[in-house]
């Protein structure tokens, strides 16, 4: 596969400013940055786009499946592309909100998806991306979705842990630096105790980076820590 490009964004429910209601620009920023990440993506002039978040189980979802954000208040199908809905709402929230951003964005290039498993170890993350760049046809760009830990605060979903902010910060010096064997080196015990959702789809992306081959150049435009949770919007693009 020519993989092309590579944007990684964070997946909270409340990036969706129906669901925000008052507080929604608490968030402008996020939005932002996300959109213009986004942006980013399809400058690189892909011919379709690939989704890979974090779910239950590894799983391929296609053109006519959507997600749904009615458990968190919001009563409406979220499309992955412009095909008529299955009528099966079955995207996990990562890829549920990885598609409104395209929707949002309004393109119309085609878009596949693919979920891995939370608990996927690194070898077999890698071996996904390398997969993905193996089966898939055409210029791809990644649009990656994770959320750092969940632990910056007392606050925070998981409480306060003090080991976070270090790997927060390891995982922002890995997108900033394209480095994919830094990320493929995040420990799956420790990302899973920090409640960290993106450790595997990241290291897919790195999987298929690495498959790709050629430098990658990249940039973390956002990496803030509201609401206890650290969200990364980053860009890698082809040196």
């Amino acid at each position: 596969m020519p993989l092309v490009a590579a944007a990684v964004c964070p997946h909270p429910p409340l990036i969706v400013p129906e669901l925000a209601g008052a507080a929604a620009p608490e968030l402008d920023d996020l939005r932002a940055a996300a959109d213009a990440a986004v942006a980013r993506l399809l400058a690189a002039d892909p011919e379709a786009i690939l989704l890979v978040g974090a779910g239950p189980e590894n799983r391929t979802f296609h053109a006519a499946d959507s997600g749904s954000l009615r458990g968190y208040g919001l009563d409406r199908p979220v499309r992955l592309w412009k095909t008529a809905c299955s009528g099966a709402e079955v995207l996990p929230l990562s890829l549920t909100i990885g598609a409104w951003l395209l929707n949002r964005s309004g393109t119309e290039l085609p878009r596949l998806a693919r979920a891995v498993a939370g608990d996927a170890s690194p070898a077999e993350c890698a071996a996904l991306g390398a997969d993905l760049a193996a089966e898939t046809d055409g210029r791809i760009a990644l649009l990656v979705l994770g959320d750092g830990s969940a632990c910056r605060g007392v606050k925070a979903p998981g409480y306060d842990d003090p080991r976070a902010p270090a790997y927060d910060e390891g995982v922002a010096a890995a997108l900033a630096g394209a480095d994919a064997e830094a990320l493929l080196g995040l420990d799956p015990g420790l990302s899973a105790e920090l409640k960290a959702a993106g450790r595997a789809p990241w290291q897919v992306l790195a999987g298929a980076a690495r498959a790709a081959g050629g430098d990658w150049r990249g940039d973390v435009s956002y990496h803030q820590a509201p609401y206890g949770v650290a969200y990364f919007v980053a860009n890698w693009e082809k040196v």
